[in-house]
């Protein structure tokens, strides 16, 4: 069975995502059903670093001015890091990790890398433990061009970046 797709539309146009549902199902089962309640419809990316990664998926980023944005949890609060040893997915360009403020503190936030960040990774050394659960499949020049948006001093864009729409469409 093939993993699903998720189709990602924003204000900077479309791209499609493949998500490890048979090898990361607690992280993809979360991100799935908070894309088929509508979560993530109308939030808007609230930090993106310019060839490190953008961020996406805190509740308070509907308003994009918003100072609360990436502070944010699901509403059914953190799920358990899942770090299995057979699949070691890395933070390399165009995948999707969970974002968390620590151990055992993912919710609703992730970023799709734009860089080599496999110092993230959970079987590296350091503090630092974020799990891959996807990766881009189509349009990975969108995000590449969300990544290039001008922000201000908080890594926030300065022309907001609206998740129009994420849909399950395989």
């Amino acid at each position: 069975m093939a993993n699903p797709i998720a189709k990602f539309e924003t204000s900077m146009g479309e791209f499609e995502a493949e998500i490890y549902l048979e090898q990361m199902p607690i992280t993809a089962k979360n991100f799935i059903r908070l894309v088929e309640e509508g979560f993530y419809d109308g939030l808007h990316f609230h930090r993106v670093i310019a060839d490190f990664m953008n961020q996406f998926g805190c509740p308070h980023s509907k308003d994009p001015t918003s100072r609360r944005a990436g502070t944010g949890d699901s509403p059914y609060g953190a799920i358990p890091d899942e770090h299995p040893d057979q699949y070691r997915f890395t933070n390399e360009p165009g995948t999707l990790s969970m974002a968390n403020a620590g151990p055992q503190s993912g919710s609703c936030q992730f970023f799709i890398n734009t860089a080599n960040n496999s110092y993230l990774d959970y079987f590296s050394p350091g503090a630092s433990k974020h799990p891959v659960f996807g990766k881009v499949t189509k349009g990975m020049d969108v995000v590449t061009a969300i990544n290039h948006t001008p922000t201000d001093p908080s890594d926030r864009p300065r022309t907001p970046v609206q998740m129009i729409r994420i849909s399950m469409v395989q």
